[in-house]
């Protein structure tokens, strides 16, 4: 996928749920993974030209899984003239080790987002970007379906009344496979997870599920979005424009 697609995916996707707004501060979410540098190229690169000022920057949360040398991320940002935070945490040690978690993603989850939006609020940012694809959207809703009797996935913008932060997810409307085509034709220096538990998950159950489903019945996963999209999810906010039909 090239450049322009994704701006253009991420634009429609901005402009539908009114992510952002003039003056906005608005931090990436920065795995080191494929997701999350796709989404802070583009979120960079809008920036220059958007007809609504905002700034973005990038804050990573070290697990303490292992020594990671992330200095191609480092690099990455610094080519996109990008501020990066580093916060250096134990979380893997205590969930893993300390606590023992058989289920350890939750806690995890937990614990990464609360150093997050820590960190996020101290360097004056007002807004929270996660890289969440199309395909991510899917799976919540299966893995809600499944497990929890619930037809939902998360939304596209959340406002958090406690820390006064907004999460958003401009890449809603691209597909896992589309970021995976950009960080191969760009040479996105994508940094390989070091979480001892990646690939054999619920999630990965998900993907795995969706998979077979979309082999067995092709134009199944997009018609799943579409009724993500349109089916009424409590807590999702209003589309500000139609997609054209």
């Amino acid at each position: 996928m090239k450049l322009q697609k994704l701006l253009s995916l991420v634009r429609q996707a901005i402009e539908k749920y009114g992510m952002i707004d003039e003056g906005d501060r608005i931090a990436v979410g920065l795995s080191g993974g494929k997701d999350s540098l796709t989404l802070l190229r583009a979120m960079k690169e809008l920036s220059v030209f958007y007809p609504k000022h905002f700034e973005v920057c990038a804050v990573r949360v070290d697990l303490g899984f292992g020594n990671v040398d992330d200095m191609q991320i480092r690099t990455f940002c610094e080519e996109l003239h990008t501020e990066l935070s580093v916060v250096h945490t134990q979380i893997g040690q205590i969930v893993l080790e300390e606590r023992q978690e058989k289920n350890p993603c939750a806690l995890c989850a937990n614990m990464r987002k609360g150093a997050l939006v820590k960190e996020v609020l101290r360097i004056g940012c007002n807004k929270i970007a996660y890289a969440h694809h199309k395909d991510d959207f899917v799976e919540t809703m299966l893995l809600s379906l499944i497990f929890q009797g619930q037809f939902y996935a998360f939304p596209p913008v959340t406002w958090f009344e406690d820390t006064r932060l907004t999460v958003l997810r401009p890449l809603m409307l691209v597909e896992e496979a589309q970021v995976k085509g950009f960080c191969n034709k760009y040479q996105i220096p994508v940094m390989k997870s070091d979480c001892p538990v990646d690939g054999k998950t619920k999630r990965a159950y998900a993907k795995e599920l969706v998979g077979q489903i979309q082999r067995a019945c092709p134009g199944a996963k997009e018609r799943m979005f579409h009724a993500i999209t349109e089916g009424g999810i409590p807590d999702w906010p209003p589309q500000i424009i139609k997609e054209k039909t």
